[in-house]
């Protein structure tokens, strides 16, 4: 566990990269042998805006990596931090328990805040007015947003206290989850299942790109499962029956073009509908 804290407190940003690129390659290759839905769509077409949107983010962290990189020396200087007030521990268990913590604060508490705050709604919903969900899709998000997200985790980092290695780390695992998560391939049921106990499974998160309430305000996880199913929010429902969208922005060529997303935060809030029974 030493080496990997070791490696990941000045993991190179060529292979930041490497994670990034390589995991959409071998998803998109892994969707074309087991696609869970057989979309008859233009791949990279629909691929070209979610890419802007990833270069985008790349950009934007890239920009406000000394903030992160200064409070995390902040909170080593000055042992802040939940993980860090507790007993000490074996530095696996340390390393667990900062990623768990900064998987709450950095994805679940700020997508769930996105879903329930309007204007945050209207940035968030370039990331769910994709009518194909693919692994392109995990990275399909505005501008605002991902400074919204980084504000999250830099939140996470002072609360936690994780030092920079376990936030590369976290960092590294919600690159692969988001990834997995969004691809369009069909795993096991039982498989998924399994995996849904502990981890956010594909069709768990695709539950949460259906296109009605109450579905699309559940299953707020990046990695793991646990606060979903803590916090009451978790939700099934069967992967064939999962329409993709926003009920009330359903038009699926302003949703791929480039610049009508990126005026999505500042067009008309929509109310959305719900499904009878499920309120």
């Amino acid at each position: 566990m030493e080496a990997i804290i070791t490696y990941f407190e000045t993991i190179p940003t060529l292979h930041r990269s490497i994670l990034l690129v390589g995991g959409i390659m071998f998803f998109w290759f892994l969707e074309g042998a087991l696609p869970l839905f057989q979309f008859s769509y233009k791949k990279w077409k629909h691929a070209w805006p979610n890419l802007f949107f990833t270069l985008t983010t790349i950009i934007i962290n890239f920009g406000l990596a000394f903030l992160l990189l200064k409070s995390t020396d902040w909170v080593a200087a000055n042992n802040f931090g939940i993980i860090n007030w507790l007993p000490e521990m074996p530095l696996g268990l340390y390393a667990l328990l900062g990623v768990l913590l900064l998987d709450f604060f950095g994805a679940y508490l700020a997508h769930f805040v996105e879903h329930k705050v309007k204007p945050l709604w209207m940035v968030h919903l370039v990331h769910h007015t994709d009518h194909h969900v693919d692994t392109t899709t995990g990275n399909r998000h505005h501008p605002i947003e991902s400074v919204i997200r980084f504000s999250f985790t830099i939140l996470g980092v002072f609360i936690v206290g994780t030092p920079i290695a376990i936030v590369f780390l976290y960092q590294s695992l919600s690159v692969i989850f988001t990834q997995l998560t969004h691809a369009n391939i069909r795993m096991p049921r039982k498989l998924d299942k399994l995996m849904s106990y502990v981890f956010v499974s594909p069709d768990m998160h695709k539950v949460h790109h259906h296109y009605v309430l109450p579905y699309t305000d559940s299953n707020y996880g990046n990695i793991f499962s646990i606060w979903d199913r803590l916090f009451g929010t978790y939700m099934e429902l069967d992967r064939d029956n999962i329409v993709y969208g926003v009920d009330v922005f359903p038009d699926e060529v302003a949703n791929g073009k480039i610049g009508e997303l990126l005026k999505q935060p500042f067009k008309k809030y929509q109310k959305p509908t719900i499904i009878p029974g499920k309120d």
